[in-house]
């Protein structure tokens, strides 16, 4: 199968592949600064790994966001 361009795909194909886009940065970003903001003894396991972790698309960021967060202090 020949790589297609981002001209040759179709409007709602590409609006698709921003949308899916913008969900995986916005996850992105929501895990990270949770993560810096986060005491370590408030995280499931090692900071440096879910570091790396929250990197792999897209799983990392929601396993961060959903398994990867102690109780809350709050």
């Amino acid at each position: 199968m020949a790589k297609q361009k981002w001209q040759d795909l179709s409007r709602q194909r590409r609006g698709v592949i921003i949308a899916l886009a913008s969900v995986e940065l916005t996850l992105t970003a929501a895990a990270a600064a949770d993560l810096a903001r986060r005491p370590a003894d408030l995280v499931r396991g090692p900071k440096p790994l879910w570091w790396l972790a929250i990197f792999v698309q897209p799983v990392g960021p929601v396993a961060y966001l959903a398994w990867g967060r102690g109780p809350s202090t709050r």
